[in-house]
């Protein structure tokens, strides 16, 4: 359950009070905010709207000094990137605003922004104090935003107009935003240009209470959450408040809460995953997937010193890799397990070979790597041996076939970690593999790799030694990607649409597209295939490859094809033996029956 706020409380506060604040770095951001993007039009709109007293909504803040709710601080974009002040206060929803103000009315120089193209621009802010004073004008159109040179170019790049000197401002009434809080030295200054002339003077005093005075009067509402919030309600409040829409990974939380320690997280990922990228399988692997395995083992850890005694207050924790218990992972517990994890994985990627998954976009479920890796991590060199290598290849198909790692993974991941040991050293089944069921009739609803029993079944055949039809090669990982393998149809699709009548192909739903009429192929003998007739097709490898017929009939049965009937062109007796052969080879990875269903023949 998430935890609750203890305390907050809700004040009205001075704008030029807050901006005062982030100068002085009273008040930073937490390092996992993201960087500052509004545009010059966005900036324009809100000067436009604190000048006409218009609410710009409520900012959250966190109060620091809670000890185990510590992020690492950084100053707003605009002050420098280092700061020795503690801050008070960290900024929770409200960053784009307080900063397009703060680089707009306190830092010197120009706003670093975009111009509706994203190309980064430099601009100075200025009212029009004639316009400002017209009820007529739309008040946006009475800012002037100016370039870095405070000159105005046409598209030639003649300087047209120049406000580059206090001077030139005087003359052309253009009023500096950045002088809102200290408009007293602006005004002296623009009195004497005009010789203190009493409708110049009567203008700016006009300018002052209509516009300057709302700036130095207006006040922001500030939620402000006590130093007791827990760092779970944190999180869970920025995402809700994020008007980004953007969810936070836990990867981004524990980079700036371990960056408190000075330990970068993210340049430590960076490392991990120069060595994940040297397994295609891993490469596509998140930071995410690789906490959770961490935090399993730091759970387990904690678990298993509560059931032994080294920790015995209160109720025994569970083990679990959810958001929440992530985001409690100690830098202490993520360097105790980081290299055990690291290696987990790689002997993840080792066992993925063996069971011919060579690419990541042939992984069933990527997600079921995670308890693979942390199981792996435990077991150490106790995973090579045979026994131990068969039971997890047999939970691992369960897992696969029975297509339990698509939805509410991290309550079974809690489960397979201590079950899966525990299997390993002559303990009871793992929940996976009692609860996985495969039916046979989910073999027609296979047609894409959008299912995981889909690609699963494409490596079973790969794994159990099919070959090539062409090249009679079975297919390791050299040939995988040299031969560019894939998965293609059997009886081409073509040659099903022209003979659908023919054959009654439809008649029972049977799916051309389903796993049980594709096979393991190289893309040359794919070609080879084109749209012909299966009996046309084997005569042509027979004939160009050199290959006797009953060379190429063993062949077949290495993908559980019924030679006798590809070479009549017989869709339903093929199809029929074909469904039966698949579901045995399921049942034997699985080490368990699957559901049988008859398939209906002509």
């Amino acid at each position: 359950m998430t935890a609750g706020i203890a305390s907050f409380q809700s004040n009205k506060v001075f704008l030029k009070d807050i901006l005062g604040a982030i100068n002085e770095c009273k008040i930073q951001l937490p390092d996992f905010q993201r960087g500052w993007v509004w545009d010059d039009n966005r900036i324009r709109s809100l000067l436009s709207s604190v000048s006409l007293s218009f609410p710009i909504g409520a900012v959250m803040m966190l109060e620091t000094g809670n000890t185990e709710c510590r992020f690492k601080p950084r100053p707003i974009e605009g002050l420098p990137l280092e700061s020795d002040v503690e801050p008070d206060k960290l900024i929770l929803d409200g960053q784009q605003r307080l900063t397009a103000l703060f680089q707009a009315l306190i830092k010197p120089g120009a706003v670093v922004t975009e111009d509706i193209k994203k190309k980064t621009i430099f601009r100075h802010y200025y009212f029009d104090i004639e316009k400002c004073l017209d009820p007529n004008e739309d008040r946006e159109e009475c800012i002037r935003s100016i370039s870095d040179d405070k000159c105005v170019r046409n598209f030639r790049g003649e300087v047209i107009e120049d406000y580059s000197t206090l001077e030139k401002e005087y003359a052309a009434g253009l009023f500096p935003v950045k002088q809102v809080y200290d408009s007293f030295t602006w005004k002296e200054g623009y009195d004497e240009y005009w010789d203190y002339d009493k409708t110049k003077m009567r203008t700016f005093n006009q300018f002052y209470k209509e516009i300057i005075q709302r700036f130095e009067q207006y006040q922001l509402p500030v939620i402000e959450m006590g130093r007791d919030t827990p760092k779970e309600a944190v999180c869970l409040v920025f995402e809700k408040v994020n008007t980004g829409g953007v969810t936070l990974t836990v990867f981004e939380l524990l980079t700036a809460t371990f960056a408190a320690d000075n330990f970068s997280l993210r340049d430590d990922w960076q490392k991990i995953a120069q060595r994940f990228a040297r397994e295609e399988v891993l490469r596509k692997i998140p930071s995410d997937d690789f906490l959770q395995a961490v935090t399993l083992l730091a759970t387990m850890k904690r678990y298993r010193e509560h059931v032994d005694g080294t920790d015995p207050d209160g109720r025994a924790p569970a083990i679990s890799c959810k958001r929440k218990d992530i985001l409690k992972l100690k830098l202490d517990d993520y360097r105790e397990h980081r290299d055990a994890v690291v290696e987990g994985f790689l002997k993840a990627a080792k066992f993925l070979r063996m069971q011919k998954i060579f690419i990541s976009r042939d992984l069933p479920y990527r997600t079921q790597i995670v308890p693979l890796a942390a199981t792996l991590a435990v077991l150490g060199d106790e995973a090579d041996n045979d026994t131990v290598r068969k039971l997890l290849s047999r939970w691992y198909w369960c897992g696969v076939f029975g297509e339990l790692y698509g939805s509410t993974i991290e309550s079974r991941f809690s489960k397979d970690l201590p079950e899966l040991i525990a299997w390993a050293r002559g303990g009871d089944e793992p929940t996976a593999v009692k609860e996985a069921t495969f039916s046979g009739a989910r073999l027609e609803e296979l047609t894409s790799r959008r299912s995981a029993a889909y690609k699963g079944i494409f490596a079973l055949m790969m794994r159990d030694g099919c070959e090539d039809f062409r090249s009679g090669q079975p297919i390791d990982i050299t040939s995988y990607y040299d031969e560019n393998v894939d998965i293609h149809h059997i009886f081409p699709r073509k040659w099903c649409d022209d003979h659908a009548n023919e054959q009654d192909i439809n008649r029972h739903g049977a799916e051309v597209d389903c796993i049980i009429n594709k096979a393991p192929l190289s893309a040359r003998t794919n070609r080879m295939i084109g749209g012909s007739a299966p009996s046309a097709y084997l005569q042509r490898i027979e004939k160009n490859e050199g290959i006797p017929a009953e060379r190429l009939d063993q062949i077949l049965r290495s993908h559980v094809i019924d030679p006798e009937a590809l070479r009549n062109d017989d869709f339903w007796a093929f199809y029929d033996q074909r469904y039966e052969e698949i579901l045995d080879r399921i049942e034997a990875a699985m080490g368990k029956p699957v559901i049988r269903e008859e398939v209906e023949t002509v």
